[in-house]
């Protein structure tokens, strides 16, 4: 009886590693520029033109120029990330690079931040927003109740959860069709903006006399800073699934300079129409500049907007879930998590546990509200984390001179970000010292009480290995470095 069971592990053992239990490079550059795209393009084009020209002190010109540099460091930013997805195709994308340039514990800290808190509360804080916009058209004139609120953003992370578990092909497709939807969105207001224009008997005074407002001083223009960049978050996730990207060599750089330049040229635009619908004082009185543009421009079929923010956060929300599936997957499989998360289901060959964690940490931080006030908190790491990434590229440049660099960036623009990255970690911290920011990094430091332990010494607990091939057996996973192909690399 023994040997039969025996026997037949073993054909299933053999079954499984003839499928090849690898994450398969299965997406083309259409699929990933759609990727970007739909993972930037969020709500902060929708809602981030109030704050960037309230704190410009409605100054147009200077609003513009501040949109157009913020996208010019995230097109600087991602060039430098370009030159390690081409040259280090691997998922994980931040965390790998920082492990490889600087080692295991400034890595460890970077995921312990990351998958715990930074991350989980991003996707918590889209969840709750697309189902305030979704919710909209239903509740005109009076708020969304909170508890239908919640409930809708802990059913949209869960269905996404399972159709980020069931098909990575099934999450590109959802990806792809709303990445459509929101540009056509983005056409429409700046289609409309432009024939308002056209229809005018003069150009609004605010657009031709751009300056005449009193100009913002260092900070004011730091602060508004901040709320542009914020639009183009998401620029840097592409490197997280670098591992499922066909001829990442060619397509990260191609996908970056298109995708990054198309969202500049849309935002500059998307702005434009704003400004010439409404003034820059209703801009800055308005909680959802949008929706406001809508009830303007369009409304008899005003409803259309917040459709298509819910639309938009939607697109983003799925992109960074893919996304952090991969970051748990990838902490797995350098020894940095438990090694079930790096585990991928047989069927499906998507990183289940890891998406099934992150799934669960997100829907936490829907439950309680205050939680996800202390993410402002953490704002400062987004671009600390971004400076270690850069700083690793360079520190990879002379410690990895032969490492075969497919597309290679020109390297002040590396130093150039790196002096950006600290300026933006610093200024919140120094403007409006506060205690959270403390509380923010003891939680970063606070990591090291398991990496020494767990990490460094490889201390096992009791029963964890049980634990784990029960669960292992419960979603139907298995380690990829047992079948590991070199040539999928």
């Amino acid at each position: 009886m023994a040997e039969r069971e025996i026997a037949a592990e073993h054909e299933k053992t053999l079954h499984i590693a003839n499928k090849n239990v690898l994450l398969k490079r299965t997406l083309g550059l259409f699929d990933i520029t759609c990727f970007l795209v739909g993972s930037i393009v969020g709500a902060g084009i929708f809602v981030s033109p109030t704050g960037v020209l309230k704190y410009a002190q409605l100054n147009v010109g200077v609003t513009l120029c501040i949109w157009a540099a913020s996208g010019v460091l995230a097109m600087m930013s991602s060039l430098c990330y370009a030159e390690l997805g081409s040259a280090l195709p691997f998922a994980g994308g931040e965390y790998y690079h920082v492990k490889r340039g600087l080692g295991p514990l400034p890595a460890f800290i970077v995921i312990w931040t990351s998958i715990l808190f930074r991350r989980p509360a991003s996707s918590a804080a889209r969840a709750l927003t697309f189902a305030e916009y979704a919710t909209q058209p239903f509740y005109s004139g009076c708020p969304t109740p909170e508890l239908l609120k919640k409930i809708m953003a802990l059913a949209v992370l869960w269905v996404l959860g399972i159709i980020n578990i069931k098909s990575a092909k099934m999450t590109t497709w959802v990806q792809n069709v709303f990445t459509v939807l929101k540009m056509l969105a983005l056409i429409f207001i700046v289609i409309c903006g432009l024939k308002e224009l056209g229809g005018k008997t003069e150009i609004p005074g605010h657009l031709t006399n751009a300056f005449d407002s009193p100009s913002p001083n260092a900070v004011q223009i730091a602060e508004s800073f901040f709320q542009g960049l914020y639009a183009y978050g998401g620029w840097n996730f592409l490197n997280y699934i670098a591992e499922e990207i066909k001829n990442p060599s060619k397509n990260i750089p191609l996908c970056t300079i298109t995708a990054v330049a198309a969202v500049i040229a849309f935002y500059l635009l998307v702005n434009i129409s704003y400004l010439t619908v409404l003034t820059p004082k209703e801009i800055v009185s308005s909680a959802a500049v949008s929706i406001t543009w809508a009830d303007r421009v369009i409304p008899t079929v005003a409803w259309i907007i917040p459709v298509s923010v819910a639309i938009s956060i939607f697109g983003s929300l799925n992109g960074g879930m893919f996304m952090l599936g991969r970051l748990n997957y990838a902490g797995s499989k350098e020894g940095h998590l438990p090694a079930l998360i790096s585990m991928l289901h047989v069927n499906h060959l998507t990183p289940a546990p890891a998406i099934i964690l992150s799934t669960i940490i997100a829907s936490i931080f829907v439950i309680p509200s205050d939680l996800l006030s202390l993410t402002n908190y953490f704002g400062f790491s987004t671009w600390l984390l971004v400076g270690l990434t850069v700083t690793s590229l360079i520190v990879l440049r002379f410690r990895e001179p032969n490492l075969p660099r497919p597309y290679k960036v020109f390297l002040p623009i590396a130093f150039g970000v790196v002096l950006v990255a600290a300026f933006l970690v610093l200024v919140p911290i120094i403007q409006s010292p506060k205690v959270q920011y403390v509380y923010a990094l003891l939680f970063m430091l606070s990591s090291m009480i398991i990496y020494f332990p767990f990490v460094y010494f490889k201390l096992r607990i009791p029963y964890f290995d049980g634990i784990t091939c029960y669960l292992q057996l419960l979603m139907e996973v298995v380690p990829t470095d047992i079948f590991e192909d070199p040539k999928s690399q």
